[in-house]
């Protein structure tokens, strides 16, 4: 099969030539791929496995233009700075993206400064968001035969996009104190992903479009279910039903941390596939499929953890999950990238073992 009808086929529960062999797509820390480097040459997203060919884009819906960096203090130990989506935020200065930083000022705290956010930075035009080409490059994928993923990182949620402006103790207390401020904020994300799909989708399909969202922490979600129903299932569903009369095959959701209680919100909406499925976080694939059956389909929930601990945890887990993989709709993976107390010579163990496995 091709990589892409080897995804098709396990995503549809068909009988595929094996199941498909993929890196989380985010593989490591800055440390990890240090480490990786020293011990056996690593280098990210060149390094062959023997993966199958995906095509991810994540990087289309960022503000555009982006914030200016602006340095605004420092000292021997932490930079203060305006980062591209408009944070002031404090970062240690050795190894910051393997740390949570400091937020300090979030890019929009009235009506105006959303409206003027909005109108300035999201704007759907993908001459400004892919290149002047965009056209070009998107008819390159017709005809492929490997599957095209396109991501909204970051600012293609309802929850997600809005805790990068406000803060996530703002957008929390917003649903009790403006909740018509809420909605304003999410139609309008709404709005500005069914135009960047419109255009997306003139020139090219698209075999999995990918929320995100980030919005819970490691016993529960942030919000409750009912708010999520009533909040963001809409725009869900406004987006999904459009994507799909054009075209699009699969819809899947990124969010971290223990997210069992709003599974059934997202499944109502349309979405397909959900993931990482952060162990650590109480999140069983197993116990996943169990509980809500086929219609969702599930990537990662491989216990990072287990790397660190060498070839015989490595073998637990997988075997572990070996049914899963057997029985379709799943493609495992790591269930974040991986941290770096894990050896190179482990991770690639991993890598092979699970290669034999599929």
């Amino acid at each position: 099969m091709t990589d892409l009808e080897r995804l098709n086929a396990t995503m549809n529960y068909a009988t595929p030539d094996r199941a498909p062999f993929h890196e989380f797509m985010w593989p490591t820390w800055p440390e990890t791929a240090q480490r990786w480097a020293r011990e056996g040459g690593y280098v990210e997203k060149q390094t062959d496995f023997g993966c199958d060919h995906w095509v991810v884009e994540y990087s289309w819906f960022f503000p555009t233009p982006a914030f200016e960096r602006e340095i605004l203090a420092e000292d021997n130990e932490t930079i203060t700075f305006v980062d591209p989506q408009g944070i002031v935020m404090r970062e240690f200065k050795v190894n910051p993206l393997s740390s949570m930083p400091q937020f300090l000022r979030f890019p929009v705290e009235t009506r105006a400064d959303f409206r003027r956010f909005w109108r300035e930075r999201m704007r759907p035009d993908l001459t400004e968001r892919i290149g002047h080409d965009w056209r070009e490059r998107l008819r390159r994928h017709r005809h492929r035969d490997y599957p095209l993923i396109v991501i909204a990182d970051r600012w293609g949620g309802f929850f997600g996009a809005l805790r990068n402006m406000l803060s996530v103790e703002r957008l929390c207390t917003l649903f009790y104190d403006d909740p018509a401020f809420v909605e304003e904020m999410m139609e309008a994300d709404a709005e500005f992903l069914v135009a960047i799909l419109s255009d997306l989708l003139e020139e090219t399909d698209i075999d999995v479009f990918g929320f995100w969202e980030d919005m819970a922490f490691r016993t529960a979600p942030l919000i409750s279910p009912a708010m999520v129903r009533k909040y963001m299932l809409p725009r869900y569903r406004k987006v999904i039903e459009f994507g799909r009369s054009r075209g699009v095959h699969f819809f899947g959701l990124d969010s971290d941390g223990n997210i069992d209680p709003l599974i059934p919100v997202w499944m109502d909406a349309g979405i397909d596939i959900l993931y990482p499925f952060e162990v650590q976080a109480g999140m069983d694939v197993l116990a996943v499929r169990m509980k809500y059956g086929k219609d969702l389909r599930i990537w990662g929930g491989v216990d990072k953890r287990c790397l660190a601990g060498g070839p015989a945890a490595i073998d637990e887990e997988l075997e572990r999950i070996r049914t899963l993989i057997r029985e379709g709709g799943y493609i495992p993976m790591l269930d974040h990238s991986a941290p770096p107390d894990i050896p190179y010579q482990n991770y690639c163990y991993f890598l092979k073992k699970l290669k034999d496995i599929l």
